[in-house]
């Protein structure tokens, strides 16, 4: 199994442009959020469809960050607990959306297609492929690595 580092550094063979790097900066949290809230409205709508009734936090958002954070968690310990109130504000603005009769799942697909447009904008001036292509796992070290970047940038070891 490979370690965080050998995963960043793997990832970052794709992403050394600054535009691309920048792109990707605004591009993953709304993605890492839109994705969230995709699957939380998936949930609702699976509910609704059948009369299930789950506590609200019960939902496949949940799962999701339960799998990512736990993969988090495996890779490094300081990087996960900073990745904690990241995934908190991000649950806390899906139910503000939620609690305020928002529609979560049109405002999340437009955000989430919007993200992914630049992100393929971005690879496509970086003139390399984005690294998910080679590993699916990549999609979980995108979020990760941001944080490891401002950890190297702070002077916090990983």
């Amino acid at each position: 199994m490979k370690n965080v580092q050998q995963w960043f550094d793997e990832y970052a063979e794709s992403h050394r442009n600054e535009t691309n790097q920048t792109i990707h900066w605004i591009c993953i949290p709304l993605i890492m959020f839109s994705t969230l809230g995709l699957f939380w409205a998936a949930s609702d709508y699976v509910v609704s469809a059948t009369g299930i009734s789950l506590p609200y936090y019960v939902n496949l958002a949940s799962l999701l960050l339960l799998v990512g954070m736990t993969w988090y968690l495996v890779m490094s310990v300081r990087l996960f607990l900073a990745m904690v109130p990241v995934a908190a504000l991000m649950v806390y603005g899906l139910w503000i959306l939620k609690i305020n009769a928002m529609p979560v799942a049109v405002i999340c697909g437009a955000i989430w297609i919007s993200a992914w447009i630049g992100q393929f904008i971005g690879h496509k001036i970086e003139g390399k492929k984005p690294s998910f292509f080679k590993d699916i796992q990549f999609l979980l070290v995108g979020p990760f690595w941001l944080m490891g970047k401002l950890f190297k940038k702070l002077g916090i070891a990983y």
